[in-house]
């Protein structure tokens, strides 16, 4: 066991530096025994197996050697320092300023990334406002609409101009100054849908099928690209084809083909239920998000910088962001990755101070119910869960109810008319 030497060297929230040193003689205590586990697998024509010199093996796998005695030691070194400093950390440290030299102590930092204790003083006595979850006749129109229009095929169109809602598929070319326009791509886009730029949809609103047409166009004050926001840029327009829907008349037989319902009013009500539902869903989520943002400013919660990264380079990873894409979605979505951290940073110490946590009933009961909604056994429910890896999903979501349902009772929600 080497004698390791560990000082705390600075704090903040989220993360503790360690500053490591290990003596030379402990250094070259590891060195000569890596290098006698690399004696004894050396084959080198000349000598036996387990006998070649130990300067041969050090000039021929020298790199090797050093490279496994500091794995080694920075290894034992992080063992001692969670035993040490009782630390709980969230991730792998992270080495810096490592000197390594012959004769000398071997010393690095460690950067901890730990979850932060956090000390919650309040976290009652707040006002919260419930969004009102009332569902219009006007937002059930919409929503048969959409299911409408979902279902209806799309049909080519002749001898006119495309109209609001018409699918078009066009060569659009953004002809550069000095440069030849490039190979067309067609493209498809519905009129109106906001897919496109407003003025290149308004010019394609004048053409013909097969007409082709030269314009200028601007580029929003919004739009994606910074560099093009604000400029005009000549664009070169062919029509190709135009499509519309033939949408079906909203009734009986409609409802029918949608499913195990009677009559038009039957599919209304299945609708009307399920948008209730959903506001209802989402009222909830924005008292749920109230109240965290209020313990949040209360307390002075703060997102440790490492966590904000981690969850960031998380979700960049799901949704497949590039390298050179990496900084401008990481800036965008720094506000979210905030935001959920410090709603995690949360959950978890109201969790913990109030042992607020789902227990193996709650589960077995939440598993029964599943089962009943899809006619199944629990023990078939449970072992599907479990092979999903879902087990932990499912204990986390009870543990939040139970955490909420203990806000709730403690603060003031108000439902807005």
């Amino acid at each position: 066991m080497s004698t390791i030497s560990i000082t705390k060297a600075g704090e903040i929230p989220g993360e503790t530096t360690l500053k490591v040193e290990i003596a030379s003689v402990d250094v070259q205590t590891a060195s000569d025994k890596a290098a006698a586990k690399f004696a004894k697998r050396a084959r080198i024509k000349g000598f036996r197996k387990g006998k070649v010199p130990k300067d041969v093996i050090l000039r021929m796998y020298g790199d090797g050697i050093r490279e496994s005695v500091l794995q080694d030691l920075v290894n034992e070194s992080w063992k001692t320092a969670i035993e040490q400093e009782d630390l709980k950390p969230i991730a792998d440290p992270r080495i810096k300023d490592l000197k390594f030299e012959n004769d000398q102590p071997l010393t690095f930092e460690l950067l901890v990334e730990t979850k932060p204790e956090l000390e919650l003083t309040r976290i009652s006595g707040f006002e919260v406002k419930r969004k009102s979850a009332t569902v219009s006749d006007s937002d059930v129109d919409d929503q048969l609409d959409s299911i409408n229009k979902k279902k209806s095929a799309w049909a080519p169109v002749e001898g006119e101009k495309p109209q609001l809602g018409d699918l078009v598929t066009a060569n659009v070319t953004v002809i550069q100054e000095g440069e030849e326009p490039g190979e067309p791509k067609p493209a498809q886009l519905v009129i109106g849908d906001g897919s496109a730029i407003p003025e290149i949809e308004e010019r394609l609103m004048e053409l013909d099928i097969a007409e082709v047409k030269v314009t200028s166009v601007r580029y929003p004050d919004d739009f994606s690209d910074e560099t093009m926001r604000g400029q005009s840029r000549s664009v070169r327009l062919e029509l190709l084809e135009i499509k519309r829907q033939e949408l079906a008349e909203l009734n009986d037989d409609f409802a029918k083909e949608m499913g195990d319902f009677e009559t038009i009013d039957d599919l209304r009500k299945a609708i009307r239920e399920d948008l209730e539902n959903e506001a209802k869903r989402e009222a909830d989520a924005g008292v749920r998000q109230q109240i965290i943002e209020l313990i949040a400013t209360a307390n002075n919660v703060a997102a440790p910088e490492g966590m904000i990264q981690r969850f960031t380079a998380a979700y960049a990873e799901g949704y497949e962001v590039g390298q050179e894409q990496f900084e401008g979605f990481a800036n965008e979505f720094r506000p979210i990755a905030e935001s959920q951290v410090r709603r995690d940073l949360i959950l978890d110490a109201l969790s913990e101070q109030n042992d607020l946590k789902a227990t193996e009933d709650d589960i077995d009961e939440k598993v029964a119910e599943i089962a009943k909604q899809r006619n199944a056994e629990p023990g078939e429910v449970y072992a599907s869960l479990e092979k999903a890896k879902r087990l932990t999903e499912l204990e986390r979501t009870l543990t939040e109810q139970k955490i909420f349902d203990f806000l709730l009772d403690q603060n003031t929600i108000v439902d807005e008319a």
